[in-house]
C-alpha cells in the first residue's frame, strides 16, 4: 500500500474567508505530503480585512473531535491556533498530556485587523496549562508582549523577550516579527534551548492584506516539517521559506483582492538562520 503518510493534527477555529485557521492550515498540510486532521474550535465569519462574528464551540464538541482524532489516528504532531476561552485550553491541554501530543502553539489572542480572537482570562490559562506543554511557541509580537507584560520596541527586545519566555516555560519560541517590518528583510527571532539565533527573509512585496494567515502557515509549516522527521533548524528554514514563496505566489481573486497560496516552487536560498 506504499510507505506511511505522517498524520497532523490542527485545533483552531475556522476561518470562512479561506486565508487564515482551519483552512489555511491544511492547506499547508496538504503542501508539504502529510495527512491533516482537524479539531475546530470556533466558526468565525471573517474576510482578509475584518472579523464580523465569532461563534465558539462547546466545550464538550470541541473535546469530542480531539477525543475522536486522537482514538484513531497516530498524530505525529499537531498545532494549536485560536482556542477562544479558558475552558477549552485546560480541555486541550490535558488531554494533549493524556496523549503525549508534540505540540506546537500559535498563541492566537488578536487578528490583524484587532479583533480579539481569545478571553482576557484564557491568557493566564495558556501560561499555567498550555505553554509549559509545549515544544514550539509561535507568538507575533503584540502576542509576545501580553505573554511577556510589556512593549517590545527595538530588536533586542525581541530577542530578550525570546530568551525569557524560553526560561519561563521551557518550550522554544519563534518569535515572528512580521508586525515590524523596518528593512528589506524579515527577521524572526529563534530561542531553541536557550541559545538564540535569527532567521531572516526578504520582504515579499504584497498588495493589501495578501499577508492574511501568514502566522497559521507558519506553525502548519513547522508541524508539518516535524513531523516527517526534519529537524529543527531544516523545519525553520523550509517554514519560513514556504512563507515567503506563499506570499510571493499569492494568487489575484479578483481586481483588489490577492491572497497567499502554496508556491510551486519551495526556494531555500532567501532564508537565512544565524546564530547571535
Amino acid at each position: 500500500m506504499g510507505k506511511l503518510f505522517p498524520s497532523v493534527l490542527t485545533i483552531a477555529g475556522s476561518d470562512s474567508g479561506g486565508g487564515a485557521g482551519i483552512q489555511a492550515d491544511l492547506r499547508t498540510f496538504n503542501a508539504f505530503n502529510v495527512y491533516g486532521c482537524s479539531v475546530i474550535t470556533a466558526v468565525t465569519a471573517q474576510n482578509p480585512y475584518e472579523v464580523r462574528k465569532v461563534e465558539v464551540l462547546t466545550l464538550d464538541t470541541v473535546k469530542s473531535q480531539l477525543e475522536c482524532v486522537l482514538d484513531a489516528f497516530p498524530i505525529r504532531f499537531a498545532k494549536t491556533g485560536m482556542l477562544a476561552k479558558s475552558e477549552i485550553v485546560e480541555c486541550v491541554a490535558e488531554i494533549a498530556q493524556k496523549h503525549d501530543l508534540k505540540l506546537i502553539v500559535d498563541p492566537v489572542m488578536v487578528s490583524t485587523s484587532g479583533s480579539r480572537l481569545l478571553e482576557k482570562s484564557a491568557i493566564s490559562a495558556m501560561k499555567e496549562k498550555l505553554f509549559p506543554i509545549a515544544r514550539w511557541l509561535t507568538p507575533n509580537i503584540p502576542e509576545a508582549e501580553l505573554i511577556c507584560n510589556r512593549k517590545l520596541a527595538v530588536f533586542d527586545d525581541l530577542a530578550d523577550a525570546a530568551a525569557d519566555i524560553y526560561r519561563q516555560y521551557k518550550c522554544n519560541v519563534v518569535l515572528k516579527s512580521g508586525h515590524a517590518i523596518s528593512s528589506n528583510k524579515v527577521t524572526d527571532v529563534i530561542c531553541y534551548k536557550g541559545d538564540i539565533f535569527t532567521l531572516s527573509s526578504p520582504v515579499a512585496e504584497v498588495c493589501g492584506n495578501t499577508a492574511h494567515g501568514t502566522g497559521c502557515t507558519l506553525s502548519a509549516a513547522l508541524a508539518a516539517n516535524f513531523a516527517s522527521g526534519k529537524n529543527w533548524q531544516e523545519s525553520l528554514k523550509e517554514a519560513k521559506a514556504f512563507v515567503y514563496g506563499s506570499l510571493c505566489g499569492s494568487v489575484k481573486l479578483s481586481d483588489t483582492l490577492f491572497q497567499m497560496y502554496p508556491p510551486e516552487n519551495n526556494n531555500l536560498n532567501p532564508v537565512i538562520l544565524e546564530k547571535l
